[in-house]
């Protein structure tokens, strides 16, 4: 028999008063909560308790989805063969960009007339967040339903393990065009599956033997309320911190076994193909075992009338429409839009930075890599130790790492007025991606567990697609306006003024702006409403 409690048992982790308070309570106005009432994944007693096996095969699947590949050699494969295929503009057609004599400018034919290859790329950036975007707000919602959510998240995965396969064909610079659309594919099924495997988390971290237990204590009488809710965020940001972990071990695996063939095969033409290859074959290796251990913990039918491709829409009209209800969840959700689009906006400026310093370089942004991955593991698990150790909530250590997220523009930014910082030095970017590991990496890991506190029970699909839309598909606006920056510069350094004020505005509405305590007991209580009326 299972130890799951009925679903409304979850309200009292929000709550002093009990179920039936949070159960009772009413809407001032009733049309208004008629409007904005949605058909939600209830919280079944009969979800099945986490496995060991469960637990590790979602964690090997983060170890292998590291993205070395997407985000990182693909883009460098593709910058490095458009520029390749470009010319200097200065010297004009037929001149090569990669000459001794080069002035530091590269363009390639872009309709009627040209663009310069950072430009190229941040459109690539801003079409793969523009995807993103309809892809997670058509069928993100729609994974709450029935067993859709596993499904789709086994076909992003797969056609992300297919477009980085197909870079085998990616050999000469006239095929630039190609290596555009293989590397559009994979950012945006990449993204799709860091979208769709967190929203995974809520759900298991509320199933784990610890949760379980809390929740019993809780129910017997034996904790307190306070003490429930800080256990239960920090069971959360156990299961998030190590698998942040993960991602970050396997980032680190992957990169020293690249070095396995970067290193003997450095003069092959052909090596970075092989290292795309090892890379995702490392992914399916590990990857595949989550859609084999998976429990069966499908959501409720899809509504009749109701089709996956328009509930969706519907239910994120509806959610967006119950905003004075969840007041801090879309205060976060918002100010995470504009910080994520500056954060990842400045990550592909610096790495467009870095490809040009280091000639695109495979070796040299693995050696990069590798100094990021091992911080960022150092880091993780430090922050977690300490979070844990002194109780500090999951705001304050996400504040910490917001700090360096306004700092890496405002350094960027320097670099317009002199070439001694900002950029432009080799030990710049080692310092950069120490850095980066250092505090970017539980940047990622706070950003999700607040997430998790700040959705209604239930809604983790519908709310995490949201969060997705924020964090992955909010980039469409930076990169956008970043590329017109430089185009119309020849400047790849003005694009970090722009990127610092993104980052330091949101970061300040998020430090004074979101209370977690307030917004958890907001969803919990949304939550109640709409199962009461769905019931």
């Amino acid at each position: 028999m299972s130890m799951s409690p009925p679903s409304e048992n979850l309200v009292p982790s929000a709550f002093h008063a009990g179920v039936k308070q949070a159960l009772d309570i009413k809407s001032d106005d009733s049309s208004d909560q008629d409007a904005n009432q949605i058909v939600i994944s209830s919280i079944s007693k009969d979800e099945p308790l986490v496995t060991r096996r469960e637990l590790w095969s979602y964690y090997l699947y983060y170890n292998g989805d590291n993205g070395v590949g997407p985000l990182g050699y693909t883009q460098t494969l593709f910058q490095g063969l458009a520029t390749a295929a470009g010319y200097d503009p200065v010297a004009g057609p037929g001149s090569s960009c990669l000459a001794a004599t080069a002035s530091g400018q590269c363009v390639v034919p872009w309709g009627s007339s040209t663009k310069s290859v950072s430009s190229v790329v941040l459109i690539a950036n801003g079409i793969s967040f523009a995807i993103m975007t309809a892809i997670f707000t058509t069928i993100g919602s729609a994974a709450d339903y029935g067993t859709f959510g596993r499904w789709l998240l086994l076909a992003v995965t797969v056609v992300c393990w297919a477009a980085q396969y197909a870079c085998m064909a990616l050999t000469t610079p006239n095929r630039w065009v190609l290596a555009m659309v293989l590397y559009i594919i994979g950012f945006v099924s990449y993204g799709a599956t860091l979208v769709f495997y967190a929203a995974l988390f809520p759900r298991l971290a509320r199933n784990t033997p610890r949760a379980r237990q809390l929740r019993e204590k809780y129910e017997s009488g034996e904790i307190s309320p306070e003490v429930y809710e800080q256990e239960e965020s920090l069971e959360k940001n156990r299961i998030s911190n190590i698998s942040t972990v993960h991602s970050n071990v396997g980032y680190i695996i992957t990169l020293l076994l690249n070095l396995a063939l970067l290193l003997p095969m450095t003069n092959n033409p052909k090596v970075d193909n092989y290292v795309l290859m090892l890379v995702t074959t490392y992914w399916v290796v590990l990857g595949i075992w989550w859609f084999v251990l998976q429990e069966h913990r499908p959501g409720p039918k899809l509504p009749v009338g109701e089709h996956y491709t328009t509930i969706g829409w519907k239910q994120i009209w509806a959610a967006l429409k119950t905003y004075k209800h969840l007041p801090y969840t879309f205060v976060y959700l918002f100010s995470f839009f504009l910080l994520a689009d500056g954060l990842n906006t400045t990550g592909t400026l610096v790495l467009i930075c870095q490809n040009n310093k280091f000639s695109f370089s495979f070796l040299q942004n693995t050696y990069l890599g590798l100094s990021q991955a091992i911080t960022s593991t150092i880091s993780t698990l430090a922050f977690w130790y300490i979070q844990r150790y002194w109780k500090i909530s999951t705001k304050k250590m996400f504040v910490v790492t917001n700090v360096v997220t306004i700092l890496i523009p405002l350094w960027g930014m320097i670099g317009i007025w002199t070439e001694r910082f900002g950029f432009h030095n080799v030990w710049e970017f080692w310092a950069y991606n120490i850095l980066f590991g250092l505090f970017q990496a539980p940047y990622y890991a706070f950003s999700q567990t607040m997430m998790a506190e700040l959705s209604p029970p239930g809604f983790d699909n519908m709310f995490f697609g949201l969060f997705g839309l924020s964090n992955r598909a909010s980039s469409m606006v930076g990169p956008n306006v970043i590329q017109a920056i430089i185009n119309k510069t020849g400047d790849n350094w003005q694009g970090f003024p722009f990127l610092f004020a993104l980052c330091a505005a949101a970061s300040v509405v998020i430090w004074f702006g979101v209370d977690v305590t307030k917004g958890r007991r907001d969803a919990v209580r949304w939550a109640a409403e709409q199962r009461k009326h769905t019931h």
